[in-house]
């Protein structure tokens, strides 16, 4: 279980791959936020089941992680205040509650999930608050999903 973040990436990118070459990850100065939302059933069993995903065809995983690059490329992830809202293209918003994953070799990531259906596209906002920054970060992506 302590390769979540790995399998969470690797399901990403096939997604990603398969359905289009999108950028992944925004920069604020010294930070960099990596956001992904990929469909639940994607998960691995045994993985879902050790942090409480429902994995369905139905709903969608978001994944946040929020990185201290000022000494480097790869970063030093951070803890954040993260908060994520999706609105469909008919105007219905979800709020997607995120909670934190810390893992034993201190990776830090939020997840939540929200339910979607075939070719649902929703607009998602995630604004971030990092410590010590005086104003959140907000990033603004659209993602489609496929479910049959």
């Amino acid at each position: 279980m302590k390769h979540l973040l790995t399998t969470l990436f690797a399901s990403s990118l096939l997604f990603q791959i398969s359905v289009c070459m999108a950028q992944q990850s925004e920069s604020f100065g010294k930070y960099t936020v990596h956001y992904s939302v990929i469909n639940a059933n994607l998960i691995p069993a045994q993985v879902a089941k050790g942090y409480g995903i429902e994995r369905s065809s139905s709903r969608a995983l978001v994944n946040i992680t929020v990185m201290d690059t000022s000494q480097g490329e790869s970063g030093k992830p951070l803890h954040a205040d993260v908060i994520t809202s999706a609105i469909n293209l008919t105007g219905q918003r979800r709020n997607v509650e995120m909670r934190e994953l810390v893992e034993p070799d201190n990776a830090i990531y939020y997840i939540g999930e929200l339910p979607i259906h075939n070719l649902e596209t929703y607009n998602f906002t995630v604004k971030v608050q990092v410590k010590g920054e005086p104003e959140p970060f907000e990033l603004k992506f659209r993602q489609q999903f496929f479910t049959e």
